[in-house]
């Protein structure tokens, strides 16, 4: 007996054809069904009558650009997952982009290896947030209250998540639940209530749950990363909040998107500074870089402790919270 996976419906939107043409061929190989617009405006009403559950979508297109059309798609196909496709080497227009609601972006020129991958991890995504949306359906036609239960399962789904996904990797495994130990013994020393230790051990876990959507071979990159590879990678913490929005309260949201927030300002993207970062994002900062430093890389062995401790008071002031910094150094972590 032959059993039958539907696979998902992609629809490739870009104004030369050759392109269209080339990944429809490859995705297809890979079981997905494929579909094809030259432009915006093609694209919109293409869906219009046919569901795709992924649009990649070319971000300079005469008429239309695809920065025009993306919030169009999330706005009336919110279930649509997208990929931009950008010749573009401009960190803003990504960055723009992904908080617009894109998963994912592909830069030109691409490997055929690179579209799928990037596929691959934004239907995971899509199918998440999905699951997520039903919990939450499932909660307003439900007569008795299971909300901080099904959260709690949903965030624990979550965090499954991220240590399978560390777990594929000797040198981030375990990185999750280290810096959430790391954060909780710093709530502690600042004497934070216990509602916002529970915020840290949940940021902790969860801060890097964006990088779901990041590529692998980036990540584990064996050598110094570009500057448009570090771009890609810090995209993590805005895809990461839109991925546990519906379950995650603000001060989780908050340390997922402001954790690599410099003390200074001087942070990628970076809107507030000094003590109007949210505090839990300040902890996890110091947490997250202790780990990092003192655990082994591709391109590196991890330093000693003493080494990590001196390199964050280095930075005290710049990158991190002379509080924290404190606070830390006192808790007896080390």
């Amino acid at each position: 007996m032959v059993i039958s996976m539907e696979r998902e419906k992609i629809l490739i939107v870009d104004d030369e054809e050759m392109i269209r043409r080339t990944i429809i061929r490859k995705l297809a190989k890979e079981g997905y069904h494929c579909s094809e617009a030259s432009n915006g405006d093609e694209a919109l009403n293409h869906l219009k009558s046919n569901k795709a559950d992924l649009v990649i979508l070319d971000v300079k297109m005469p008429g239309k650009k695809g920065t025009e059309i993306l919030p169009e798609i999330k706005t009336e196909y919110p279930e649509t997952a997208v990929v931009m496709a950008t010749a573009i080497n401009d960190p803003q227009t990504i960055i723009t982009c992904i908080k617009n609601g894109a998963y994912d972006y592909i830069p030109k020129p691409f490997s055929l290896e690179d579209v799928v991958s990037a596929v691959g991890n934004a239907l995971i995504k899509r199918r998440m947030e999905i699951e997520i949306k039903n919990h939450f359906d499932f909660l307003e036609n439900n007569q008795e209250d299971h909300g901080k239960e099904i959260r709690k399962l949903t965030l624990g789904s979550f965090e499954a998540l991220v240590n399978a996904l560390e777990a594929k990797d000797k040198y981030t495994d375990g990185h999750s639940r280290r810096v959430a130990n790391i954060a909780i013994t710093i709530g502690h020393k600042l004497g934070l209530k216990d509602s916002d230790i529970e915020d840290l051990r949940w940021g902790g876990l969860l801060h890097d749950v964006g990088k779901i959507a990041v590529d692998p071979n980036i990540l584990n990159k064996p050598g110094r990363l570009t500057v448009e590879e570090y771009n890609h990678i810090m995209t993590h913490t805005q895809i990461g909040p839109n991925i546990v929005k519906q379950v995650a309260n603000s001060a989780i949201l908050e340390i997922i998107c402001c954790h690599h927030y410099h003390f200074d300002g001087n942070g990628i993207e970076q809107k507030v500074t000094g003590s109007d970062i949210p505090l839990g994002a300040r902890i996890i900062a110091v947490a997250d870089a202790y780990d990092a430093i003192t655990s082994d890389r591709p391109y590196r062995p991890g330093s000693q402790p003493a080494v990590a401790c001196a390199e964050i008071q280095r930075c005290t002031g710049t990158q991190f919270d002379p509080q924290i910094v404190e606070a830390f150094i006192h808790s007896k972590i080390v």
